[in-house]
């Protein structure tokens, strides 16, 4: 079942998420939800915590979430236009960050790895389960992206598609 009334959001170019001193300013993202899904609070308490940018959710169909982390958690100085392939292959970066994501360790619980080109910007996407969970991952000034997508049982097996859809409109801009 497809529903009509999509919305892309945008972040603010004037949003606050300092994420450290002497941090650049984060480059706007979008992407794409159903109508229905609303931003939600964020809480440093969150699994991920203060590098958690962005929550959305439905109570219905699931919800989301961005990380955005500085490159130089993840590899030495990279400059400042770090590259998603700078960063590692697929293999290496799901198993980097994929336990701060989904709170638990990664191995055998990736179902599929996929890496797709958009506006010159390289971008690896991961299916997981359990706990079932859409990951796409971008690098873009000297931060990481990370863009989740995730519900529970029912949410995943009635809204699979429209999650899908979610995660797989995910842009750095």
């Amino acid at each position: 079942m497809t529903k009509t009334g999509w919305r892309t959001y945008r972040r603010p170019d004037d949003k606050s998420g300092g994420h450290g001193v002497g941090w650049s300013p984060i480059i706007p993202y979008l992407f794409s939800v159903p109508q229905g899904w609303e931003e939600v609070p964020v809480s440093i308490a969150d699994l991920g915590g203060t590098e958690i940018d962005l929550r959305f959710g439905s109570s219905k169909e699931g919800r989301l979430f961005v990380i955005v982390a500085p490159v130089l958690r993840f590899a030495d100085y990279l400059g400042e236009n770090a590259t998603i392939e700078q960063i590692g292959p697929p293999e290496k970066v799901i198993n980097a960050f994929g336990p701060e994501v989904i709170g638990e360790n990664v191995e055998g619980k990736v179902l599929s790895m996929n890496v797709e080109e958009h506006s010159g910007r390289r971008y690896y996407q991961y299916e997981l389960e359990p706990p079932h969970a859409l990951i796409t991952a971008t690098a873009a000034g000297n931060r990481l992206y990370l863009f989740n997508v995730t519900g529970n049982g029912l949410q995943w097996k009635r809204h699979y598609q429209d999650l899908k859809r979610i995660a797989y409109s995910f842009r750095v801009v």
